[in-house]
Formats: C-alpha cells, structure tokens, sequence
C-alpha cells in the first residue's frame, strides 16, 4: 500500500512513512494509490463485533507491511481503552430516520480522540522500533490541540507544539491545553485566527532545513491516519443501520474537512452511503463553493461553534485531487491561487463531480441556538453548538434513507453557548471536574514564522 501527494511532485511512501511525515514536502497530502474495496460479505460480518475488531478489519488493508495485525489490534485496543461508553460512538434516535452518532466519549470528549488516541499508540510503536526524535507541531480550532496533548504527553522521544488562535476557543478547550503539566507540552496562544494558526504550521513544514532539523511531523487532520481512524465509525454507525443492505446518509459538522473526507473514503471502499451533507456554519465557504463554483475565502468571523471558524480547509483538497482525476498540477495552481489571490474558480468538471458526491448547508447563530434548544426540549439530547450544526442542516435531508448526523463534541466543552441556549450547563465529566482549578501554563506569541521557529528550537533543546 503507496501513499501519494494530491500536489504530484512527492515519492510515494508506505503507511508508516506517510503517518510520520503528515505533509508531503512538495506541500501536499497524501492519499492513498488506491482505496482497498470491502465486500458487502467483509460489511456485513461487521455487526455485532466490537468497534475495536471493526477498526482493525476496516484499517488493515491500508497498513501494507507498515505494522503487522497484531501490532495494529494492540494499538486500537490501547486507543480505546479510556473511552467511558462501551459501544465507544453509539448511536441515539433524534426522530424517525434521523440518528445521532455520539462521537464525544473519548478522554478529551471529542471525536478528535478516536484519531489521536490511536495515532498515539502507532507512532509509539513506530517510534521504539527506530529510536528517533520527532516534533509534533500542530495548529488547532479547539479540539485536536488537546486531543494532541493527551495522546502524547509525558513521552520521552516526543515534543508538542500546540497553536491556537487566542481568544477564539471556548475556556474548556483552552484549559483542556493549557493545563497540562508534563515537561514535553507546551500550548501557544496565537494572535490570529485558525487559518493565520494553520498556514505557519503549513510554513514550517516547507522550510526543509528547519523541518529536518527539529523532526517535524504533524498530528492535523492533514495527517492521513487520523482520517483512516475515522473512516471506522462510518462502518459501524452504518452497519448498525443496516448497511450493507441499506444505504445510509450523513450530515457532518465540518471546518477543517477531514471528517467528511472519511466518510468519502468509506463510500470508496464500498460502504453504501448515499449523501454525503456539509454542514457549516456562517463561516460557509465549503457550502458557497457547492453552491456557486468560487471557493473564496471572505475572512474567519467568531461563532459559537469555533471548531468550524475556519476559511481554508486544508483537507478539501484531498477531494479536489478526487474532482480533478488525481492531476496533482491542477491541484497545485489552484492551492497557490487560494494562497495569492484568495480564492480560485472550479473547473466546471470539477463541480460537477463534487456536486455527485457532496451535499451542503449553513446554520446561522440563530438557527444553532434555537437547535439547541428545540432538540433538549423534543428528545432530552442536549448538543454542542457543532452538533446541532449538524442537526439543523440534516433536518434539511431528511427522507425515507436513514440520517446519521456527528456529533462532534460534548456540550461541556461549551457551556456557556450551552446554557444560554437552554438554561442548562452542563457539567463536565468526573475525570475533568476540577479543571477550572488547574494553573494554566501557556505562551503568547504574535502571527510571525521566525518567532514560532525559534520557540520549537528553543523548546527541543530544552
């Protein structure tokens, strides 16, 4: 199993190489060569096993030799271990046909875990066997940051550097990285928004000679293995539906683009999913470019849902690689017409066969609000801002297929939208309880590459 660069100009690499790489250096993400199929016999054997035993038959044929069965079952084992639901992303029933996939059971109560949790795991076992040094530096809309931090905190051949835009991230998610104390951690507030946060992690990666020196590997959704680690819930979510005798839709709530792209490697694979919905908020750039052909970036404004305050969604060009038929220079000069001018008009191919394999929708600040609202008054399910997204555009898609809708996170990591919403606060979790009370340990830095750099030097050397 070959991975390759959307952008054309990088050496294949094998799983393992790819997993520690995260970008290629000719500034692309890696796909696979080619998506194994699962027959609908592989699909159906799925139900009723565990999600650990789904997640080692749905990921194995994407490993190659990279990691053998044994060490793959292992990790994933270890992966879920902490997560608090036996079914780890259980579904709940909103309505008839519309089904919530709670994805908010792991440690950091987010569906960031079920990636993280297990990439932690194989970059320890790649790690040992090679003895190398690596610097994971990330940037974050809220949840990878923390995520992040708890998959590899405390690990002696490990540093993290995570970048977070200040001010833009509710107080839980902030704490949730700012109050970790192990020596290798180390949270960065970043005068700007995500995009400003996730083009100095991209800058990093192209400067080669900083980017070997320091070890530099990303633990993004860019990453390719947190999007394999994602593709598990499709199938099991599905398959608890019916699949593979019955088509099933999802709605995601989507920033950064990577949680929907699995989705679409799972449809590849042969899972029957029929729609595939977008589901933004006013931060709507992925819903305009479905709508009007122009992928424009107009500016980040703040939301109650900051995980989706994004404009350029870095996974989105995995699926224009797919649009465009896998022309990495196609590729290339509309990313560096996305970076120069802002923006870029799709070739009309292109439209038409994102237009075949996505639908899309906007919930405004009212619209989640009132979800919120609504969907603890009718069914006893108290959302996320994200979540209910989600709810409000699926609601939308509703029809005689079954609707699943992500849950991205807990309502705890945004009480305050929460209970304005509702009049409930929701409380955080035990293992969480006293995080109000926890010092903080952050560092404030301005929007500027050389002062990011010198900070990862200085903190490596440490």
């Amino acid at each position: 199993m070959n991975y390759v660069s959307t952008r054309g100009r990088a050496p294949r690499l094998g799983f393992e190489d790819t997993m520690l790489a995260g970008l290629a250096r000719d500034g692309g993400l890696y796909v696979p060569e080619t998506v194994p199929p699962m027959d609908r016999a592989d699909i159906a054997a799925l139900a009723g096993v565990s999600y650990e035993d789904a997640a080692v038959r749905v990921m194995r044929p994407f490993l190659g030799d990279s990691f053998t069965e044994g060490e793959l079952a292992d990790a994933v084992a270890a992966a879920y271990a902490g997560f608090n639901h036996p079914a780890r992303a259980p579904l709940r029933q909103l309505a008839p046909g519309h089904f919530l996939l709670e994805l908010f059971h792991g440690p950091t109560l987010a569906f960031k875990d079920f990636a993280m949790q297990l990439i932690g795991q194989l970059f320890q076992t790649a790690l040992a066997r090679s003895g190398q040094r690596i610097t994971i530096v990330g940037a974050t809309s809220g949840d990878t940051g923390s995520a992040a931090i708890e998959a590899f905190r405390g690990l002696p051949n490990v540093d993290v550097v995570i970048l977070f835009p200040e001010g833009r991230v509710s107080e839980v998610q902030r704490r949730q990285m700012t109050t970790a104390t192990d020596a290798n951690v180390h949270a960065v507030a970043l005068a700007g928004d995500f995009d400003a946060a996730q083009a100095r992690v991209k800058d990093m990666f192209n400067d080669f000679a900083f980017r070997d020196a320091v070890g530099l590997t990303a633990v993004n959704s860019i990453n390719w293995a947190r999007v394999l680690a994602q593709v598990v819930y499709y199938f099991t979510s599905a398959v608890a539906l019916g699949a593979p005798h019955r088509t099933v839709d999802f709605t995601v709530p989507t920033g950064n683009f990577g949680d929907i792209y699995a989705g679409s490697v799972a449809r590849a694979m042969g899972l029957p999913i029929g729609r595939l919905v977008i589901a933004t908020n006013h931060n709507d750039i992925l819903h305009r470019t479905l709508q009007t052909a122009e992928h424009l970036a107009t500016g980040v404004l703040p939301s109650i849902s900051p995980s989706m305050d994004i404009q350029v969604s870095s996974n989105f060009e995995r699926a224009l690689f797919d649009a465009l038929e896998r022309d990495g220079a196609a590729v290339t000069a509309l990313m560096d017409e996305l970076k120069t001018q802002g923006g870029f008009a799709l070739p009309q191919g292109a439209v038409t066969a994102l237009r075949g394999l996505y639908a899309s929708g906007r919930a405004s600040e009212d619209e989640t609000r009132a979800t919120i609202t609504r969907t603890l008054a009718e069914t006893g399910e108290l959302l996320c801002p994200h979540s209910a997204v989600g709810v409000h555009v699926a609601e939308g898609f509703l029809g005689p297929v079954p609707m699943v809708t992500l849950a991205t996170a807990h309502p705890a990591k945004f009480p305050d939208a929460v209970a304005a919403a509702t009049g409930v606060r929701p409380p955080l979790p035990a293992h969480m309880a006293d995080l109000y009370q926890r010092p903080e340990r952050v560092t404030h830095l301005p929007d500027d590459l050389a002062t990011l750099q010198d900070f990862v030097r200085e903190r490596r050397a440490a």
